[in-house]
C-alpha cells in the first residue's frame, strides 16, 4: 500500500536537527550535479549562509540551464477579500476590521480589460476564504471571463474537492497555488483559531486533489517567518518533490512569501528571515528542484526582486494591487498585507531588459 505523502514529509520534517549540519556538509552538497534530501537540508541549515555566493552562482546556471534567460510576468486580481478563517497572521481575518467586497462580473471584466491593456498575458485569481461569499461557481464565472483576455490563468482560494478543481478547470484554469503557511501541526493549529482552514489535513493535500482534477500545475509554498523557516522551507521543497514523483506530468512551482504587516497589525514581519536566509532558501530550492518555477512577490523590495530574477526567480509579478479590485477603479476592498513594490508593467518590463534578460507574456497558448 502507498504511504501518504503527508507522513513522509512530517516524518522528515521533524527528522533533521538543522543545527547540526556542518561545512564539510554543505560543501559536500555543492559539490553534486544533483543533491538528495539531505543535501537539500544541509544547504538550509544555518552553516550554509556562509557558502551563500557559491549557492547562488550554482543555482543562477541551473536557472539558466532549464530556464535560459526568461522571465514570465504576471498580475494577481483580488475580486473578493470576505474570510471565514481567524488566522492571527493575516489582514483579510475575518474578525479583522476592514472593508470587504467582492466584485461583480460586470467589475471583474472591467478589471481584465484594464489589465491586459498593459500586455500582461498571464493573471492570477484570488479570493478571501469564503465559500459562501466566493463560490465555486462565482470563482468559474471569473476564469471562464478570463478566457477572453488571457491564456494563462491561475487560482489562489480556498482549497477544493478534486471534483470542484475539475470543474474550475474546464472552465479555463491552469494552475493552482496553495500555502500551507506552516509545516508544523502544533504552530498551525494556535496560528489558525478557527474556520475551515483549520483542518491541516485537507489543506496540506489540496495540491494533489488539484491535480486529480486536471490542473496543470500547481504551486507550493511556506509563510516564511510564521515558524522555523528553516524547517517550513524544507517541508515545502520534499512536499513539492513527492507529488512530482507521483505526477510526473505536472508543472510544479514555488513562491517564498515573509511575513508582512497588514491594516491594524503594521508590527507583523518576518524578522529572522532577512534577505540573506531569503535567498538562501530560494538557491537551495532550486538545486534541489531544477525544473521548478519560482516567483518571486511584490512583497519584497524592488532591488532584492531585481537581483533574483534570472538568478533563481523565473516568474515575476508587475502592476500589483492587493486590494480588491485597484486595476480599472479604486480599490473596492482593503488589502491582504502591505507591498513593497509597487513598479507598473513597464517598469518592471524595463528592469528585466536591463538585467539582460527576456520578459515574456505566455508560455502557453490556448487552443
Amino acid at each position: 500500500m502507498e504511504r501518504p505523502i503527508i507522513e513522509e514529509v512530517l516524518e522528515k520534517y521533524n527528522k533533521y536537527d538543522f543545527d547540526k549540519f556542518t561545512a564539510y556538509d554543505v560543501e559536500k552538497a555543492l559539490s553534486k550535479d544533483t543533491i538528495d534530501e539531505r543535501d537539500f537540508a544541509a544547504l538550509l541549515s544555518p552553516v550554509a549562509i556562509n557558502y551563500l555566493e557559491q549557492m547562488a552562482q550554482k543555482a543562477k546556471k541551473e536557472t539558466r540551464r532549464q530556464f535560459g534567460n526568461i522571465i514570465t510576468l504576471f498580475t494577481p486580481l483580488y475580486i473578493a477579500n470576505y474570510c471565514v478563517n481567524n488566522c492571527v497572521y493575516c489582514g483579510f481575518n475575518c474578525k479583522n476590521n476592514i472593508n470587504r467586497a467582492k466584485l461583480t462580473m460586470e467589475e471583474i471584466e472591467e478589471e481584465y480589460k484594464a489589465i491586459a491593456k498593459t500586455g500582461l498575458k498571464e493573471i492570477l485569481l484570488l479570493t478571501g476564504e469564503s465559500k459562501y461569499h466566493s463560490s465555486v461557481e462565482y470563482i468559474g464565472e471569473a476564469v471562464e471571463l478570463a478566457k477572453k483576455y488571457f491564456s494563462t490563468i491561475g487560482i489562489e482560494v480556498y482549497p477544493m474537492d478534486a471534483d470542484e478543481y475539475e470543474y474550475i478547470h474546464k472552465k479555463g484554469a491552469d494552475f493552482v497555488s496553495v500555502y500551507q503557511e506552516t509545516y508544523n501541526t502544533v504552530k498551525y493549529d494556535e496560528v489558525h483559531l478557527s474556520g475551515p482552514k483549520k483542518v491541516f489535513d485537507y489543506r496540506f493535500n489540496a495540491q494533489e486533489r488539484a491535480l486529480m482534477g486536471g490542473m496543470r500545475g500547481v504551486g507550493f509554498g511556506a509563510l516564511l517567518g510564521l515558524d522555523n523557516f528553516r524547517k517550513d522551507a524544507f517541508a515545502a521543497g520534499l512536499h513539492a518533490s513527492l507529488i512530482q514523483k507521483k505526477y510526473p506530468q505536472a508543472e510544479i512551482s514555488f513562491s517564498v512569501p515573509r511575513l508582512r504587516p497588514y491594516i491594524n497589525n503594521y508590527e507583523n514581519n518576518s524578522k529572522d528571515v532577512h534577505e540573506p536566509q531569503l535567498l538562501q532558501v530560494m538557491c537551495a530550492l532550486r538545486l534541489f528542484l531544477p525544473f521548478a518555477g519560482m516567483t518571486i512577490s511584490t512583497r519584497e523590495r524592488q532591488g532584492f526582486r531585481d537581483n533574483v530574477i534570472g538568478m533563481v526567480a523565473t516568474k515575476i509579478s508587475a502592476g500589483v494591487s492587493v486590494g480588491v479590485g485597484g486595476h480599472a477603479e479604486e480599490e473596492k476592498g482593503d488589502e491582504q498585507f502591505e507591498i513593497s513594490d509597487p513598479r507598473t508593467v513597464d517598469e518592471v518590463i524595463s528592469s528585466i531588459k536591463c538585467h539582460g534578460l527576456q520578459p515574456v507574456f505566455t508560455d502557453y497558448v490556448r487552443v
